[in-house]
């Protein structure tokens, strides 16, 4: 049974993932709204359609684009990791909407957690590899 919201809808949620950035996700029953932080989706990502495109992707997998608003609250990270994330948390939260959802997403990847993150820096080192010139004299 999920979860509902005031006004008596069924709401899905889902958490995603990456880089440094964190997306809590609801999918709530709509004509296909993406809304981050309180702002539409094309404003938050700057009418760039990559970063719009992976947000609303595992929506149009399952051809469901203008059956759900996608509500969302996102912090850290860059526009490229925030829209990611959010990609995994729609995904999540489509999977709780329905169990055979997940078969679809999976074949295209869109549950997987994507692992790769900054490596720290060494002592000694300026960045995490980059070490200082070298001076033969």
């Amino acid at each position: 049974m999920p979860a509902a919201d005031q006004s008596g809808r069924a709401v899905y949620w889902g958490t995603g993932r990456r880089k440094t950035s964190v997306a809590r996700v609801r999918l709530v029953p709509g004509n296909g709204q993406l809304i981050v932080n309180g702002r539409q989706g094309v404003d938050y990502f700057q009418n760039n359609p990559a970063y719009l495109g992976a947000a609303k992707a595992p929506l149009e997998t399952l051809g469901l684009e203008n059956e759900y608003d996608v509500l969302v609250n996102i912090h850290g990270g860059g526009l490229t990791g925030q829209s990611e994330s959010i990609r995994l948390g729609v995904a999540r939260a489509l999977c709780e909407l329905d169990p055979d959802n997940r078969q679809p997403l999976k074949i295209e990847g869109y549950l997987t957690r994507d692992p790769r993150a900054k490596e720290r820096k060494k002592y000694g080192l300026r960045k995490a590899r980059k070490a200082p010139q070298y001076s033969k004299r």
